[in-house]
């Protein structure tokens, strides 16, 4: 898929992913999972996943857009709070993204958020996103790199959170 994928250089969508009711299938955050965002590792000290470039998340230009990339960076340090704080609300109350290098239209990339600070309810993630070399399947270029502030609230949810916290867990475990 990276680098030599003639579908995303051809502008056409991949194949639309599984839906999040198949058996073993997780959607640990749905706006991610619409772009072909998918997790590889969910862990409280470490969350990281791959994006393929497809013409859905680049700008005008052929690049991975910026907000693509801030988007990876809060979902993936809002995921790693949630699981840190065992399982609390959390909300991304600050975002800083540095796009240091272009991602292009074909390549993968790779995005891994760890935490800089565990508070008990301030947490810091830092999240770099780089360009994955086909040839050697070797993190190669930073494209981004991202700081996230989240606040940790109560241990309360709204019911909804239910079904989410499942299929969050439910990865964690793979």
């Amino acid at each position: 898929m990276a680098g030599g994928d003639d579908r995303a250089r051809a502008g056409k969508p991949p194949p639309p992913p599984p839906a999040g009711d198949e058996e073993g299938f997780v959607v640990a955050d749905k706006a991610l999972h619409l772009l072909g965002f998918e997790f590889t590792t969910i862990s409280e000290r470490e969350v990281a996943g791959r994006l393929p470039v497809t013409d859905t998340c680049c700008q005008p230009f052929g690049v991975l857009n910026g907000g693509v990339s801030a988007l990876v960076a809060e979902s993936a340090a809002s995921i790693g709070a949630y699981m840190a704080s065992g399982g609390r609300r959390v909300a991304g109350v600050q975002l800083s993204v540095n796009h240091l290098r272009p991602a292009r239209l074909g390549d993968l990339v790779h995005a891994r958020a760890t935490p800089v600070q565990l508070g008990r309810s301030i947490q810091v993630w830092e999240v770099q996103i780089w360009r994955v070399d086909p040839s050697t399947g070797e993190c190669k270029d930073l494209v981004s790199t991202a700081r996230v502030t989240v606040l940790a609230a109560s241990p309360t949810r709204p019911e909804e959170m239910t079904g989410h916290e499942a299929s969050i867990k439910k990865h964690a475990k793979l």
